[in-house]
């Protein structure tokens, strides 16, 4: 502990050195950072994560966690093959496996664990018992910090979020407290800042959310309604189902397949999208002299 003090020592010694003082308070030290990074001393990415650093420490898991009715559960008693068809349908790698309700967690279900369940003798004897992990339970008012040290000593990337009556209020990962000092970290379902719609395969498109429905209808050569008060693809996704969408759950609109891949509690940031008929990109139109 002491070297790591002393390492922190010369390092700030370092960075303040021409400046007109050292800080006394944290509002000073991100005053000093900010400064340094207008000198050029510090580029951008460090910055954002020496900032993220600092705060993260005044957060608690409650302003970060996945809420209780975006998460997606696993029953003890379904049987294998339900179990895969949600692994597969939502995309994530672990699982609260309940009970007989959500407020009775048994245990975590890593979807890696499952590859052994496509050997047909395995899943004839399937006892879910054999591959789930022990649950970690966390109060809401955990500090963020704290629970990092917490996930890399003890090797956890979920925790279950419990409310002060013992209540399960939402889950949260290690990669969603990482994302509050680095910044978000992009996936497999993210698209390009510039490319708001991006062909997969054939028939299978990734879409970000804010995608206007103007630009959707031009790509797709569709017809759907820009009148129900929404603008984006996003928002007639929720126009639709009512609320806001969990990653995994999907829905047709005018023959088209809207799957969300990457969402959390406020948006919906990325969709794959099944046309009901071939398409050609616009860009691949143009290229070949379609009109």
């Amino acid at each position: 502990m002491t070297k790591d003090l002393n390492s922190t020592g010369r390092w700030l010694k370092r960075l303040t050195q021409g400046f007109a003082a050292e800080p006394q308070d944290r509002q000073g030290l991100l005053a000093l950072l900010r400064e340094a990074g207008e000198r050029g001393l510090v580029d951008t990415d460090a910055l954002t994560m020496l900032e993220g650093v600092l705060e993260v420490s005044d957060l608690q898991v409650r302003d970060i966690m996945v809420p209780r009715a975006q998460m997606v559960f696993v029953h003890r008693d379904e049987p294998a093959s339900r179990l895969l068809s949600v692994v597969v349908e939502s995309g994530h790698s672990r699982f609260p496996v309940m009970d007989d309700d959500r407020d009775d967690i048994v245990g975590i279900l890593l979807a890696k664990d499952l590859l052994r369940l496509y050997i047909a003798e395995v899943r004839e004897r399937f006892d879910i018992r054999e591959y789930m992990r022990p649950a970690i339970f966390v109060p809401e008012s955990k500090r963020l910090n704290v629970l990092l040290r917490e996930f890399r000593r003890n090797r956890n990337h979920m925790a279950i979020v419990v409310d002060e009556y013992g209540g399960v209020s939402g889950l949260v990962t290690i990669e969603v407290v990482i994302e509050q000092i680095v910044g978000e970290i992009d996936d497999e379902f993210d698209v390009e800042d510039d490319q708001n719609i991006r062909k997969e395969a054939e028939r299978q498109f990734t879409v970000r959310g804010i995608t206007r429905i103007e630009e959707f209808n031009e790509y797709f050569g569709a017809r759907l309604s820009e009148e129900q008060g929404v603008d984006t693809v996003a928002g007639l996704l929720m126009k639709q189902l009512g609320r806001l969408p969990r990653r995994g759950e999907s829905a047709t609109i005018e023959g088209f397949e809207f799957r969300v891949m990457r969402a959390d509690r406020r948006r919906i940031d990325a969709l794959r999208v099944v046309p009901p008929r071939d398409v050609v990109p616009p860009a691949e139109r143009s290229a070949s002299g379609e009109s």
